[in-house]
Order: C-alpha cells, then structure tokens, then sequence
C-alpha cells in the first residue's frame, strides 16, 4: 500500500534557501525591525518573527544583535552610497539622495534617525556625514568668501538634504515630481544665506 501524504512530499520538495539569500532575508527584516523601535527596544525574537523563522536561523548568521545592526547600517549605507554617488555634488545629487530615501526608507531612516542616536553606532553616521561635509566645504569654498560661512553652509546643507528627505517620507511623500526641487530651494537657501547673496549653485 503506497504512502500518499509521503509521496506527494517527495514529489514536491520544500525548496531551502541559499545562505546568502537567507542572510538577506534577516537583513531586510532586521532592517524593518529595528527603524521600528530602534536598536535597544528591538530583541533577536522580534527579527525572528519579523522574518518568519527561527531565533536559531539567526544565530546560525549573526553572533550577536550588536553584530546583525552593523550588517544592516553597512548595507544601508552601502546601498547609498551606490544610489547618490561618492563624487562632486551636482543637480543630480538630491534627486539621487530622495530617490534611495523612497526606494528604502527603512534603511534610510535606521542610518540617519536611529542610529546617529545611537553612541555604540554612530561612529558610521559620523564618518558618512564628515566625508560629506568636506566634499560640501570644497566646492562651496569656491564661492563662499568666508572660510567660517563656507564651513557653516557646508555642515548645514548636508543636514538639510537628509532631514528634509525624512520629513518628507514622514509626510507621506508629497508631490513626488517636485519634492527634490523643494528640497534643493532649502538648500540652495543656506549657501545664498551664507553668501549674504549671489545665485551661484553647486
């Protein structure tokens, strides 16, 4: 006599997923997790079931939940830095930058809401953020007179550009056409304050 719930099993094999499609799988649900809650207010358990397996599935790729938040701070940042570039800023820079907030507002919040926070993890936040202050301060040099104005425009554009792109997704991501263009204004308001004038932009 054949074993019918036996052979339909055989015939039909649940399919396990590679390693490296597991471990992106726990990222993005980690990544989802924790801009929920943040780091500290996230346990293992609530990424395990945000994933949909196992607390041992994750220890079989990540040591520790300190070890699994830098995975998903490196990747998002990576990811950014794919999307918005590690050249000059040009006109393409904001459209860039809201376009990697949209594609993945978790990761996008998890870098520069919770994890610049986050003492233990900042040091990424940090180091992201001062490659892009001096990147802002050569080219505004060329057009601020005042070195201290020059310095003062180049921390705050790179602040305006990413607390607007999250007050935008925060928003509910208004006028998707033309939010890049209101948030170059605001931009492009701090270098002509700076300035005390002018209409040069970078």
């Amino acid at each position: 006599m054949t074993d019918e719930p036996a052979r339909r099993q055989e015939a039909t094999p649940v399919r396990r997923m590679r390693r490296t499609e597991r471990r992106a799988q726990i990222l993005d649900a980690a990544t989802r997790a924790f801009a929920r809650a943040g780091f500290t207010d996230t346990s293992l358990d609530d990424v395990a079931t945000e994933a949909g397996i196992s607390r041992v599935i994750l220890y079989r790729h990540f040591e520790s939940k300190n070890q699994m938040y830098r995975a998903t701070l490196d990747r998002a940042c990576a990811r950014l830095s794919e999307r918005v570039g590690e050249g000059n800023f040009t006109d393409a820079s904001i459209p860039a930058l809201l376009e990697a907030a949209s594609e993945e507002p978790d990761g996008f919040r998890l870098l520069f809401r919770h994890a610049a926070r986050e003492p233990e993890f900042r040091d990424l936040v940090d180091g992201l953020t001062a490659a892009s202050v001096e990147l802002a301060l050569r080219q505004l040099a060329q057009m601020i007179p005042d070195p201290a104005w020059a310095r003062w425009a180049a921390r705050l554009v790179f602040t305006v550009a990413v607390e607007g792109a999250i007050a935008w997704l925060d928003e509910g991501r208004p006028d998707p056409d033309h939010a890049a263009e209101r948030i170059d204004a605001a931009v492009q308001g701090v270098i002509t304050a700076a300035r005390s004038g002018g209409t040069d932009r970078l």
